[in-house]
């Protein structure tokens, strides 16, 4: 494969600047007054542009300049550069400081997150809200993303991190279910339909207990996502293990109840992350500060909620 030719060495940015100028108003000292230079700083990056082009780009008059054949050539295409250059400019800097990109786990973004973006919306109309959805670490370096809502042990390098609350897992199901399956203690599961069975948790819960997990058969409903078993729950299809903490508004609601009084500590947590550099930026500020709001009055919520139900949280 033949070499790739080396790129054009370009002239000064600054002589280019100071020619443009100089070219629409057809005076130096125009020239000097809009760049805030004196004239014989723009009579100089006219001379070094000059001296790199060979060939002069200015006929000099007593009282003005007037552009020769080569200066003609030049000005036209080095003004639309420099105007579009500053017209992506403008543009990323107006992107940057009104639009607000959060990144976050498809759950929590779904159950936690969007029910309450609308408050935050209404109290920073300034910023147009963004969220994106993915499994992956967002990277801060190369994706357009401010900041994230991770789960995980909260240490990750590179990035500020603040904890916006612990998670516990619990056995969750629609009120009517529970009802009529008479659920009242944790071996009365052993008889009730789990959804997505072998997930971990499961078996961890009842481990806990000190119980085996139940084999569930071929038809048992196996669903990707959290959010879609607790759908399915709260549906009455069956009971799914999940993080109640992510479903405070359906279970204040009476649409999701706590199966049976049993609950685990996961080690893991929800955090609001941030690169380290970013931190004072205003729009980062006001969003952190918002969601560990949120996030302090919902855990005060829940343990409420928890005990009208007659519910204990145990941890593992």
């Amino acid at each position: 494969m033949p070499a790739q030719p080396p790129p054009p060495k370009l002239p000064p940015l600054a002589a280019v600047r100071v020619f443009e100028a100089a070219a629409r108003h057809q005076n130096f000292t125009r020239a000097a007054e809009e760049l805030g230079m004196t004239q014989a700083a723009v009579s100089y990056q006219i001379r070094l542009l000059e001296d790199r082009v060979g060939a002069a780009l200015f006929v000099r008059q007593p009282r003005q300049v007037a552009l020769t054949a080569i200066g003609q050539r030049l000005a036209g295409p080095v003004g639309k550069a420099l105007t579009d250059i500053g017209t992506v400019f403008r543009d990323i800097c107006e992107a940057n400081q009104t639009v607000l990109t959060i990144s976050s786990l498809q759950t929590m973004a779904i159950t936690w997150l969007s029910p309450r973006l609308a408050q935050f919306q209404i109290e920073n109309p300034q910023f147009a809200v963004r969220v994106r959805t993915s499994q992956h670490l967002v990277d801060f370096a190369t994706e357009a993303v401010d900041l994230a809502v991770r789960y995980g042990p909260g240490s990750w390098p590179g990035v500020a991190a603040e904890k916006l609350f612990a998670c516990h897992y619990a056995p969750l199901c629609s009120p009517e279910l529970r009802e009529r399956l008479q659920l009242r203690e944790a071996a009365d599961l052993l008889r009730a339909p789990l959804l997505s069975p072998d997930e971990t948790s499961w078996k961890v819960w009842f481990a806990d207990l000190g119980l085996d997990q139940p084999q569930q058969g071929a038809r048992a409903m196996s669903l990707e996502m959290q959010a879609m078993n607790v759908q399915a729950a709260m549906r009455g299809h069956g009971v799914a293990m999940a993080v109640p903490e992510l479903f405070a508004y359906d279970i204040a609601a009476g649409r999701l109840v706590f199966a049976v009084e049993h609950a685990i500590r996961d080690q893991w947590a929800y955090w609001v992350v941030y690169p380290v550099e970013r931190q004072r930026d205003r729009k980062i500020r006001l969003f952190r500060d918002w969601i560990l709001a949120e996030a302090r009055a919902a855990e005060m919520t829940l343990p409420f909620m928890a005990s009208s139900l007659g519910l204990i949280h145990s941890s593992a």
